[in-house]
């Protein structure tokens, strides 16, 4: 980043990861950008919830951009606001079925957050031949601002 535009973390004056973490949780649309196998970008909105340091979401196979991801699993994740903005790179995995403790937290996070949108599944949605494609968003490192240019943050996971 060219000077001014932030400090760094060691700095007073930036974010907190704790703070940037909420505003992932409370987030109802993110954005989730991909490459295509031709180095083509694809970007797409998507649903889910941010758990346990991690961004969980539903994606079907057929989908461009898991076909995408099954390629080449590294992505970026941005938050809809471009004034307080949120961008975290790192990758999206398939997962194995998360059972039904694990299975229930995602359900009851997803319900809250989509139910009145009119998406509400059930803790055994991805246990099964045929579950839903769960996949889950690692983070690699991250950059936010709520103030720019004077509390741009950059972190690394």
């Amino acid at each position: 980043m060219p000077d001014g535009y932030g400090v760094p973390q060691t700095e007073k004056g930036v974010l907190e990861w704790s703070v940037v973490e909420d505003r992932l949780r409370s987030a109802v649309h993110y954005w989730m950008a991909t490459t295509r196998p031709d180095g083509r970008p694809h970007v797409v909105p998507r649903w889910g919830v941010w758990m346990d340091g991690r961004f969980w979401y539903d994606g079907a196979v057929d989908t461009i951009h898991v076909q995408n991801l099954n390629e080449n699993s590294a992505c970026v994740l941005h938050l809809e606001d471009g004034r307080q903005a949120v961008m975290v790179e790192g990758r999206s995995e398939a997962t194995a079925p998360p059972g039904l403790e694990l299975g229930g937290r995602l359900a009851a996070e997803i319900s809250a957050k989509y139910g009145k949108l009119g998406y509400s599944p059930e803790p055994d949605a991805w246990e099964g031949p045929d579950a839903g494609g769960l996949r889950v968003f690692t983070a690699v490192k991250a950059m936010a601002w709520f103030e720019f240019p004077t509390d741009v943050t950059r972190f690394r996971f």
